[in-house]
């Protein structure tokens, strides 16, 4: 069970670099901010500080859930726990945030949040 619960952890730490490349690197793009529901380029240009800082947020997120890991597979189990605990919960209500932002946000506050949430069932279960 550790096994398949370090791989959701991996795929929600890499899922959330996606989402910092997205927010930080390629805000530019039409097609990232529209995948945001942002409606048009001047108001991509006005929110791109704003993405870019949330996607840096994304980024320490994952980088606090693969140290996590690593703690945990060098056997610093309590240290790596914790980590892990934290990161995965941190990611886990930021989705629920997203969700009180409106309807429009559900499906992304679903994608944002699951791996997370099976994440952390998997840690306590392993």
């Amino acid at each position: 069970m550790i096994v398949l619960a370090t791989v959701v952890v991996t795929l929600a730490a890499a899922l959330h670099v996606g989402i910092f490349v997205m927010e930080s690197v390629a805000w530019a793009r039409p097609a990232v901010w529209r995948r945001f529901g942002v409606a048009d380029q001047a108001s991509a240009d006005t929110t791109r500080p704003l993405a870019y800082n949330q996607g840096f947020y994304n980024l320490f997120l994952a980088i606090g859930a693969v140290i996590g890991l690593i703690l945990f597979g060098v056997g610093l189990h309590a240290a790596g726990l914790a980590l892990i605990y934290f990161t995965m919960a941190s990611m886990l209500a930021a989705s629920v945030v997203l969700v009180t932002s409106g309807r429009g946000y559900v499906r992304p506050a679903l994608i944002q949040g699951t791996l997370p949430l099976i994440g952390i069932v998997l840690m306590l279960f392993s």
